[in-house]
């Protein structure tokens, strides 16, 4: 079975070189540019897999976790938050 991941990233260069990572290693991606897209794509799609960006206008990727993990439907699949500019207590504030 092929995974599904769902890439919720707001730079366009980002989004393509993940999606490309992802999909040369067998990955099948879906894309979202913020993170309004992101969850209705991940309602939608349940994804086995969501990559999402922390530092997006609008919904940023803590609140986009925060949706995720309160959805019973989605509550289960793993998020990993990517990020160039990791501020100090971000993992922990995504890990809780």
């Amino acid at each position: 079975m092929t995974p599904r991941v769902l890439v919720i990233e707001d730079n366009d260069i980002n989004r393509e070189l993940m999606t490309y990572a992802l999909q040369s290693f067998g990955c099948t991606t879906e894309v979202a540019a913020d993170g309004a897209e992101g969850i209705e794509a991940a309602r939608r799609e349940r994804p086995d897999l969501i990559l999402c960006d922390v530092q997006m206008p609008g919904l940023d990727g803590f609140d986009v976790v925060r949706v995720l993990k309160q959805d019973p439907a989605l509550r289960d699949v793993p998020v990993i938050a990517v990020t160039a500019l990791a501020m100090a207590g971000d993992r922990e504030r995504l890990l809780a």
